[in-house]
């Protein structure tokens, strides 16, 4: 973290005396990965005096919710507005409090409750009313907040025992790391760090596509379905992955792969 969001993270963690011992300043990203069992006040804030939840003690890191669907609707639904507007209010009689929380937010679902829809080699117990009721559990609205959706089939035994190490992690950091510098100099002087905190000016004037990508977009638009807030969000992941291959412009396949993380906004059980 750069010092302003180090300062930033660290008010908050300092509200809930989460300062680790020996240190002033939080200089490495949170990361918080609260039970499916927490409240909305748990994961939101609260309290008679107004204290910081997840969202907040996430600030400037990463909030993952494994099984999202075992979460209770309402707790889920209260985080809408906070990653829309990166703080939650909390109002109490004695005072109000606003609490920043500008987070990345990670969750993990299983396709269906037995878990093996669209699994080539286990056959789905599932019928298509449970599959429906599973994944209903997740409004849309909710599901358009998120950027990128993945698959993750199941690993095989030749992979899980291959000894070739693959791509380096450090390679890994080091190509993301080159990404963020580039947004770093973007937006420079703007008070924002990456490409997913920009605003619809901002989208205008750095997200610009030729007419081939205009109508690739608005053909998987018409296709699909898709929201307003899905079109900001492909625009954003676009840009980055063209960042990533140090491209000035958002080119045609750059735009093809954003469209493809949006497979849950499909109607897959039709």
């Amino acid at each position: 973290m750069n010092f302003e969001e180090s300062l930033e993270t660290t008010k908050v963690h300092s509200v809930m005396g989460l300062i680790p011992s020996g240190s002033s300043l939080i200089v490495t990203r949170p990361f918080r990965s609260p039970h499916h069992t927490i409240s909305d006040a748990g994961l939101i804030g609260g309290g008679q005096i107004p204290k910081p939840g997840e969202v907040s003690l996430s600030h400037n890191g990463v909030l993952f919710l494994d099984e999202l669907p075992e979460f209770r609707k309402n707790v889920l639904e209260v985080m809408r507005q906070p990653i829309e507007e990166e703080r939650v209010t909390i109002s109490r009689a004695a005072t109000s409090l606003t609490y920043p929380a500008r987070f990345m937010l990670v969750a993990a679902m299983n396709p269906c409750p037995c878990g093996y829809y669209s699994d080539p080699a286990n056959e789905c117990t599932c019928t298509l009313p449970q599959i429906q009721r599973y994944r209903s559990k997740i409004s849309g609205p909710l599901m358009d907040r998120i950027d990128i959706h993945i698959e993750v089939p199941a690993v095989k035994y030749r992979d899980l025992a291959n000894r070739d190490p693959g791509e380096p992690s450090a390679e890994i950091r080091r190509r993301v790391n080159r990404a963020r510098r580039i947004q770093l100099d973007r937006f420079r002087g703007m008070k924002i760090y990456c490409n997913a905190q920009m605003t619809n000016r901002q989208i205008r004037k750095f997200c610009q596509i030729a007419e081939a990508g205009q109508k690739l977009l608005e053909t998987a638009m018409d296709k699909f379905g898709l929201s307003a807030r899905a079109y900001t969000r492909i625009l954003k992941v676009a840009r980055t992955i063209a960042d990533l291959e140090g491209q000035d412009s958002i080119q045609t396949p750059h735009l093809s792969e954003a469209i493809q993380y949006r497979s849950l906004d499909r109607n897959l059980i039709a």
